[in-house]
């Protein structure tokens, strides 16, 4: 196209501000980039799942309430009786969907800074103002300023990952319900990594009328599946299942599913094997000089590189092999890894040393 004035004019600014969402090559790298279970089904669990994907009929389209899948779910989930859920292709669409609902003028996305990227992302999507309020420097709620801010914007969702990415931590539980008790708006307590965690408000659904929870089964080990999970009253599902585009859930996604929460143990094996691979790996970072690590309740650990600049030390991992995540654009010298296999973690410190 020769002439961007026809773009510049159809397309809004706050679009045209916006970079796309990137995801770094990782061919040929240790990928410890994207918070991925690094552990794949046992061959003969692989098998099974196999055989019941031969029987699915791709011709047709999917069941487009997901129905099986989200009765296993509410089961597999604890979720409690009198709550729904509405699935989402990935927890993304989710986050997107609550954003369309409630994006009236002069409407407002809050949520505690730094945090998922994709919350200031879609509220720009949706042509939303977004309004973050900085954590402290030890990365806790800021409930004072979020107190201030809640009464000043009023706004229409906040969003709290619980634990928080890229920070890996988890807010006080207290200082959650004081902002699900003060807001007038909705609450979304996002909890993609509670299966290393294992902290949640799922049992407070009910309790708060402006509480949803939001799931993903991609940190666990199925993140090729992309399916997310929304929690909560069905009268907040309903409105937002209006927005839904229709088979937003294919049918190998939701076979696939189906199939392996009939066997919840191979996932609770490799998240406790991840949780206890964590905490080691932590011991390690925090014993390196020049090197301040964060404690995680997620799959990954934040760390600040104290001697030598983090994009430096970025890309001295990648020409090592090892890839990352390099969040000092975000957080000033801090970079992130997700934890691995014991093989990969140690690949990753073996590199880190020379590299710092």
């Amino acid at each position: 196209m020769n002439d961007r004035n026809i773009v510049d004019r159809l397309i809004r600014p706050e679009i045209r501000a916006l970079k796309a969402y990137h995801v770094p090559d990782a061919s040929g790298l240790i990928k410890l980039n994207a918070m991925e279970n690094p552990y794949t089904l046992p061959e003969p669990l692989k098998d099974e799942w196999l055989k019941v994907l031969r029987s699915v009929p791709i011709n047709r389209y999917p069941d487009p309430a997901a129905s099986a899948l989200r009765a296993r779910l509410k089961v597999a989930l604890d979720v409690p009786a009198g709550m729904e859920l509405l699935l989402g292709n990935g927890s993304d669409e989710l986050i997107q969907l609550i954003a369309m609902a409630v994006a009236r003028p002069g409407a407002v996305v809050m949520a505690p800074t730094p945090t998922f990227v994709m919350y200031h992302m879609i509220a720009s999507f949706a042509g939303m103002h977004f309004v973050g309020v900085p954590l402290t420097d030890e990365f806790a709620l800021d409930i004072d300023a979020l107190r201030d801010a809640i009464g000043e914007i009023q706004p229409a969702v906040i969003f709290l990952a619980y634990p928080n990415n890229p920070t890996g931590n988890l807010w006080d539980a207290q200082a959650i319900e004081a902002v699900l008790a003060e807001s007038a708006g909705l609450v979304v307590v996002d909890e993609a990594y509670h299966a290393f965690a294992q902290q949640s408000f799922m049992d407070r659904l009910g309790k708060f009328d402006n509480l949803l929870i939001l799931r993903t089964l991609s940190k666990q080990g199925l993140a090729g599946l992309r399916l997310g999970v929304l929690a909560g009253d069905p009268a907040w599902l309903t409105e937002l299942d209006k927005l839904r585009l229709p088979y937003n859930i294919n049918s190998l996604t939701q076979a696939s599913a189906e199939f392996i929460l009939q066997h919840p143990d191979v996932l609770d094996d490799q998240a406790a094997r991840l949780r206890a691979d964590r905490e080691v790996l932590f011991g390690e970072l925090a014993r390196l000089p020049g090197v301040k690590a964060w404690p995680s309740a997620a799959n990954f650990i934040l760390f600040r590189t104290e001697r030598r600049p983090a994009g430096e030390v970025f890309a001295a991992l990648r020409e090592r092999g090892v890839l990352i995540k390099n969040l000092d654009a975000t957080i000033p010298g801090c970079l992130r890894v997700t934890v691995g296999t014991p093989q990969e973690n140690a690949a990753f410190l073996a590199a880190l040393r020379p590299a710092l």
